[in-house]
């Protein structure tokens, strides 16, 4: 361990204790580097989501008119938020364990005494942290535009944590098959981004022609950000029950993928 860390590890450390170590030894390391150069990572999204809102919220909002009975900026706060979130949580892991593949001391963590789930796990909690730090971020200059009315804390809290762990475990997949630098920005330009833009967060899918809507349905991402509107507004164009499950199986799948990737070492120890 680093000098001035109070977690070290004790010949008589039980097993677990040593797997709390190495997960918050990593969280740890994850949250101080990205707070560490937070003009970089976590005030740029604010000022985007900034820009959103009076372009969307003030200037053309009113010409837009009301959207499923809600002003329209009032309508596109939780997917504003929830892009947030979604983009910071991918590029948090993505960028940080592609550095450590690069640099060569991810070697080290794989010969550590811990499982690969505890990794992987500190991993998707700095990003999980980060998502999250720019979610409340971006709630926050929400409520200079608008008052926000919390339908339900807990589907908003439940919605905003599974997405964050969702797209950390992509960004952690992402960066175990980068080769360079160049890589790691191409899922997050040519699959990310669209995904997040057609995803419902400037409209409500039943505006949509059949066909439109139809093909909308095959989104990930319209679950999630209908999920968290409901959270907000309480309204939603998904079946909620629909939503989470399609969520929880997504961290499912993506989380046993890592887990065998990590564990052939295919991409990581390379």
């Amino acid at each position: 361990m680093s000098q001035g860390t109070s977690r070290v590890v004790t010949p008589g450390m039980s097993r677990w204790g040593r797997y709390w170590v190495a997960f918050s030894t990593i969280l740890r390391k994850e949250i101080l580097r990205f707070s560490r150069i937070w003009v970089q990572t976590l005030l740029p999204s604010v000022i985007t989501t900034a820009l959103y809102f009076v372009i969307f919220g003030r200037l053309i909002g009113d010409r837009i008119g009301p959207m499923e009975g809600f002003d329209y900026l009032d309508f596109i706060v939780p997917g504003l938020v929830l892009m947030s979130v979604i983009t910071n949580a991918y590029a948090n892991v993505v960028s940080s364990f592609y550095s450590s593949k690069f640099s060569r001391y991810v070697e080290e963590l794989l010969v550590a005494p811990v499982p690969n789930w505890v990794i992987l796990a500190g991993y998707v909690g700095g990003g999980v942290a980060r998502g999250l730090t720019v979610g409340v971020a971006v709630t926050l200059v929400a409520l200079v535009f608008t008052d926000l009315q919390i339908h339900s804390y807990l589907a908003s809290l439940a919605v905003f944590t599974l997405t964050a762990i969702l797209f950390a475990l992509g960004g952690f997949i992402n960066a175990v098959y980068a080769n360079s630098f160049d890589d790691i920005s191409i899922i997050p330009t040519f699959v990310l981004t669209p995904l997040t833009y057609l995803g419902g967060v400037f409209y409500s899918i039943d505006l949509l022609p059949d066909f439109w809507r139809f093909l909308s349905q095959g989104n990930p991402v319209l679950y999630m950000v209908n999920a968290f509107r409901y959270g907000f507004l309480g309204v939603s164009d998904i079946n909620l029950g629909v939503a989470f499950g399609l969520i929880l199986g997504f961290i499912v799948a993506l989380t046993f993928f890592c887990l065998r990737r990590l564990d052939r070492g295919g991409g990581v120890k390379s």
